[in-house]
């Protein structure tokens, strides 16, 4: 049985280091968007990589997370979080020394396949070692100090790029890595699922991340209007196609079919997509909008984003104990027309906007309509299965939303008119934002009406969730598998 326990200078180091990890990984959702625009100018790059700069990182960690947490079940969760580590802060430091776009683009890609190592590792490395009167507060504490990381993550991108430069966005991650793998191999027990058994599905995980990867360049690319775009859409979707078969057919699949068998998690996996595509498309233009043309400063632009983040800090557990009250149905409706709100107000930002009268009101409706709806829809994915499949579905909720966000920041300019050098002109950017700001907008009325027309409300003994505090706005956060410490799990010094 688990034996750490919270008080002990044990317990306090393996929080730490499961904080820092997981810290990497999710200021860097926040932190690359803030210096796209100097990314830009000091490598003479266009549009279309800006976006494989966020959809290269997006596309391995969204086909290959689950994989990741399949791993550390069965080699050591400690060895593949330790491993997650090492392999993100390298693909980071290649990031910081890319010469150009084509081997910054790469090394993003490297790097979420450490994100999708790391990321899952970080909180079942917490479930497995604490003891079970002390692991809800050990998590509470986790999700706490890394929803504080996320809240500042804007703020620290902005400074870096006014201040060392962009490339320090990445070189940052080096020093966090060389605190925490030592800190890992040396307090933190190894353990592993005695029962995990059968074959890893690899060919799963290659399949969706390569239909990820082929439409979303087809959709970038799309504005050449080649004949490559079409064979590239048609083969991205014969990707998915077959990785539709291949999860039917393998005994052991990443994704198995039969977790949909629940309409409920159906249902709100389908609002996943909505929100979360919205979140994505939006968070990917708003910092370019704020410095291409309100004139912003990288580090205004990271600070002007913080109230979103802070007021998900502050009341994301507050609202889950509120969507226990009043069923998921209500606040899945609720919370995303409050971000289309938001988003429509975003229309009021345009050259020489005032932070006070433009900006701010449109993201604290924002944040309000996100602080509504994240913790009761990773409530409803947990309630909508069975306990023990709870680590499953979470995963493939994350992944969802991923996959939702990096379609989006391929699709989204595509559909609002930009052109390659688009970001380069203030004039024919902020017409073009105005336009994806509705295409979100949009997105999200969709995803309310399909919520009120398709929710329902849990049953009472359903599983709930451990992550109460959480500040991400690229996906719901990862729970992990349950029950915590089944028979025949071990746990290793």
């Amino acid at each position: 049985m688990p034996d750490v326990r919270l008080a002990s200078s044990q317990g306090r180091w393996l929080l730490l280091t499961t904080v820092l990890g997981s810290s990497m990984a999710l200021l860097d959702s926040t932190v690359v968007n803030v210096a796209l625009p100097r990314i830009g100018r000091d490598l003479d790059a266009d549009l279309a990589v800006l976006q494989w700069t966020v959809n290269a990182y997006m596309v391995t960690l969204a086909g290959l997370i689950l994989l990741g947490g399949a791993l550390g079940d069965r080699f050591g969760r400690r060895r593949i979080f330790v491993l997650g580590v090492v392999w993100f802060a390298a693909a980071s430091l290649l990031c910081g020394l890319a010469p150009n776009a084509g081997v910054l683009v790469a090394a993003r890609a490297l790097q979420g396949v450490g994100g999708a190592l790391l990321t899952p590792g970080s909180l079942a490395l917490i479930q497995a070692s604490f003891h079970p009167d002390d692991r809800g507060r050990a998590v509470g504490l986790w999700s706490g100090f890394g929803g504080v990381g996320a809240a500042v993550g804007p703020f620290l991108g902005g400074w870096l790029v006014d201040g060392p430069g962009w490339r320090w966005v990445f070189l940052i991650n080096i020093p966090v890595a060389l605190l925490c793998v030592p800190v890992a191999l040396r307090h933190v027990p190894e353990s592993s699922d005695g029962g995990a058994h059968g074959r890893f599905d690899v060919l799963g995980a290659a399949l969706g991340a390569l239909a990820l990867a082929l439409v979303t360049y087809a959709l970038i690319e799309a504005h050449a209007g080649a004949a490559t775009v079409v064979l590239t859409a048609g083969a991205g979707l014969l990707g998915a196609v077959a990785f539709v078969v291949v999860e039917r057919r393998r005994p052991d699949p990443m994704m198995p079919p039969d977790i949909f068998a629940s309409r409920q998690f159906t249902a709100v996996n389908l609002v996943t997509l909505c929100v979360y595509a919205a979140f994505g498309g939006f968070f990917f233009l708003a910092v370019l909008q704020l410095q291409v043309v309100a004139g912003y400063s990288a580090l205004g632009a990271g600070a002007a984003l913080l109230p979103t983040t802070a007021l998900m800090l502050l009341f994301s557990a507050r609202s889950g104990e509120l969507g226990e009250k009043t069923g998921p149905r209500l606040p899945l409706t609720v919370g995303p027309l409050l971000c289309a709100v938001g988003m429509l107000l975003m229309l009021r930002v345009g050259p020489g906007a005032s932070y006070a009268a433009d900006v701010l009101p449109a993201l604290l409706v924002l944040g309000l309509g996100m602080v509504t709806l994240v913790a009761p829809l990773t409530a409803t994915v947990l309630g909508s299965v069975d306990t023990a499949r709870a680590g499953l579905a979470s995963g493939i909720n994350n992944a969802a939303a991923r996959a939702a966000g990096l379609v989006a920041v391929a699709a989204l300019p595509l559909l609002a008119g930009m052109g390659p050098e688009a970001y380069r002109s203030a004039d024919d950017f902020d017409a073009a934002f105005g336009r994806a700001m509705l295409w979100c907008a949009g997105v999200l009325v969709a995803g309310a009406v399909l919520a009120w027309a398709t929710v329902r409300r849990p049953a009472p003994d359903c599983g709930h969730p451990e992550c109460r505090t959480h500040c991400g706005v690229d996906a719901p956060p990862l729970e992990g598998h349950r029950p915590a410490a089944p028979p025949g799990d071990r746990l290793n010094p």
